[in-house]
């Protein structure tokens, strides 16, 4: 892990706010992707209530096109070039509940995964996005498309949230791996991961290279158990698990929720995983940082609480719901960044720099003040520094925002020095 960051060199954080569309109905996932090929990032993001998956061309104005309708409560969502035409297509789970709409009410023939493909017609505003099946697992709440186990196959590795006979019963995680004809096939076909170690998964970040030794893909979840890390072995010929700490403990009694609700590992110098942020419990209040031993040899990780933001509402819930890692100030090192929901005060998003990791000290400040539920980051205008865009979270049973928005937040850390 690098040493102390010096206080004076400490930049300074400042985004400029941008809306990108406002009056949203409705508020869940957003996620950053290049999806007309024309080498700029473009978003897309939707809710759970009315089914519709909508991009957003980064065009200068930000150009609203309908990609796809009619899908009951997408939730979970990734992007990846499906077909192999260069393209890259939306991969979402949708059907998690059923007529109560909570995590108490799973559908049991929902928690469907689908593919939809990329139509290559930006231009064309009538262009709907084909939907194929994948699969399904009764409660699917999240997925992450990539290569887990090898290279040559895409895999789709999706995480259920809840099970039919509990809120927290275990769940399996399972991996569907692409057919050789992605267009005919019916289904693509599924293997479980793992259907005895987790409860309540909530958040999953996919990360590349951080397995020593491997070009794979890996998984850290967030869930009753706390902070995972997910990996395949290549030696052992076989997935391990490591788990870095037990999360929120204190709340149990009286909220019924424990362990993570999300996380992500932020490097520090030529470390790729320094450390692991996490928003605790299940729509937490709580924001924690996990360390690793300073030998690197073994041990525990280390757990920090950093803040606590507002205590748990009539359903235990609190206002934490994403962090994202990444180098917003072009130093080296990743800063993290805190979704907070609301109501406000508890609301927006908040950005944490490392002063010394090791030692548990971070400098904290405000970069929006917008209810966010999910945060997608790019370089959205080629300057050479990280945004980040937001959309509110506007779901119904859980927390409707005011003036729900998607917000594009550009860097201008440089010029705030």
């Amino acid at each position: 892990m690098n040493d102390a960051t010096p206080a004076a060199s400490i930049r300074t954080p400042h985004f400029e706010p941008e809306v990108v569309a406002d009056q949203l109905r409705d508020g869940y996932w957003l996620e950053a992707a290049d999806l007309d090929s024309d080498g700029r990032t473009d978003l897309f993001g939707y809710g759970l209530r009315l089914g519709e998956i909508y991009w957003y061309r980064n065009d200068g104005r930000w150009t609203r096109r309908l990609a796809a309708d009619g899908i009951h409560m997408p939730v979970g969502a990734d992007y990846a070039d499906v077909t192999g035409n260069g393209s890259f297509d939306i991969v979402v789970c949708h059907e998690l509940y059923g007529p109560i709409g909570t995590i108490v009410d799973p559908d049991p023939e929902g928690g469907k995964i689908s593919w939809l493909e990329n139509p290559g017609h930006p231009d064309k505003d009538s262009s709907r996005w084909r939907r194929h099946y994948v699969g399904r697992a009764t409660g699917m709440h999240r997925l992450r498309a990539g290569y887990f186990t090898q290279t040559e196959r895409l895999e789709i590795i999706g995480l259920p949230i809840v099970a039919v006979e509990d809120v927290h019963s275990l769940v399996p995680v399972v991996m569907f791996t692409q057919p050789a004809d992605v267009y005919s096939a019916a289904e693509w076909e599924m293997t479980v991961i793992d259907n005895t170690g987790f409860r309540m998964i909530h958040g999953a970040e996919k990360k590349h290279g951080i397995v020593p030794g491997s070009s794979l893909d890996s998984l850290l979840l967030a869930s009753d158990e706390g902070v995972t890390w997910l990996y395949w072995d290549d030696k052992r010929g076989g997935w391990r698990s490591e788990n870095f700490g037990t999360g929120e403990l204190t709340q149990f009694q009286s909220t019924g929720f424990r362990g993570s609700g999300d996380l992500n590992a932020g490097s520090l110098g030529d470390d790729p995983m320094a450390y692991v942020a996490a928003v605790e419990p299940f729509h937490g209040n709580t924001v924690a940082v996990y360390t690793k031993p300073a030998s690197r040899s073994g041990g525990s990780w280390k757990r920090t609480v950093l803040d606590v933001y507002g205590d748990p509402n009539e359903n235990g819930e609190g206002p934490g719901h994403q962090i994202v890692c990444a180098d917003f100030d072009n130093d080296g090192d990743d800063e993290f960044l805190v979704a907070l929901r609301g109501p406000w005060p508890w609301q927006g998003v908040m950005y944490y720099k490392a002063i010394d990791a090791e030692a548990g000290i971070w400098a904290k400040w405000r970069v929006a003040e917008e209810s966010v539920a999910r945060i997608a980051t790019a370089d959205f205008n080629g300057d050479g520094r990280l945004d980040f865009a937001t959309i509110a979270y506007a779901v119904d049973n859980y927390y409707v925002a005011k003036d729900a928005k998607i917000v594009l937040h550009r860097n201008r850390i440089a010029e705030a020095q």
